[in-house]
């Protein structure tokens, strides 16, 4: 387990707690989140090994957690709940959970489980990396890597997050709303300027490497931003 990055995800500070430390113990590196919605706000700067996610948790509980980390990567999940029912654990494994843990649950079961994932993982064929590319702008997502017209572009994970939301919904409206869901990880408690701030800010990062070549973000007014995959050559 050792140098594995793990993100742990439970409403329970204790259990976050007891996870955390019987990890690190083991010699991976964990990060917290205290609910679903944080969970999404870290996880492409933590880019885990693994994700242990706990099912009941208020407002974005498990099950939605999941099925937006599924579209967002392959990482494997550890499902943590309190029900030790057959068809509870069938909902999570057809939902994309790789394994499943009740607690209370036994510290060697658990290290083990966890393990076993971790091999598994690093034992299957060689996954291909996640890469965006148009006649514009490459990405690689692993390394949060943006080359412009053939110029890297040095973009904040803020930045980069949005970016990466605009190119998996190319030539699609995005509202302020939906890009606050993808990006921020919640449509509440930001205020409302925020999406039109940082649009601002990855246009004017973008724009020194266009060379005269047409903004590809643009705003659809009354609706919110489109942006505009450029054909290969």
């Amino acid at each position: 387990m050792s140098a594995h990055r793990i993100l742990v995800v439970d409403d329970d500070p204790e259990v976050r707690s007891l996870v955390r430390t019987l990890l690190e113990r083991a010699g991976a590196t964990v990060r917290e989140a205290g609910d679903g919605r944080e969970a999404l706000r870290i996880f492409f700067d933590a880019r885990p090994d693994l994700v242990i996610l706990d099912v009941e948790m208020p407002e974005l509980d498990g099950w939605e957690t999941l099925e937006r980390l599924r579209d967002l990567s392959e990482v494997p999940v550890l499902m943590l709940t309190a029900r030790d029912a057959e068809m509870e654990k069938v909902r999570g494994l057809r939902a994309g959970a790789d394994d499943y843990v009740t607690k209370p649950f036994g510290r060697q079961e658990f290290l083990a489980r966890v393990n076993a994932l971790l091999r598994r993982s690093s034992g299957a064929k060689p996954v291909e990396r996640e890469t965006y590319h148009d006649g514009l702008i490459t990405i690689d997502v692993a390394d949060a890597r943006v080359t412009v017209n053939g110029t890297e572009v040095q973009l904040t994970p803020l930045e980069f997050r949005l970016l990466v939301a605009f190119v998996r919904n190319p030539d699609q409206v995005l509202s302020r709303d939906q890009l606050l869901d993808l990006v921020w990880g919640d449509a509440s408690g930001v205020a409302a300027d925020q999406v039109k701030l940082y649009v601002g800010y990855l246009r004017r990062k973008l724009e020194p490497a266009l060379d005269a070549v047409e903004m590809p973000i643009t705003t659809v007014r009354g609706f919110g931003y489109r942006y505009t995959s450029t054909p290969t050559a």
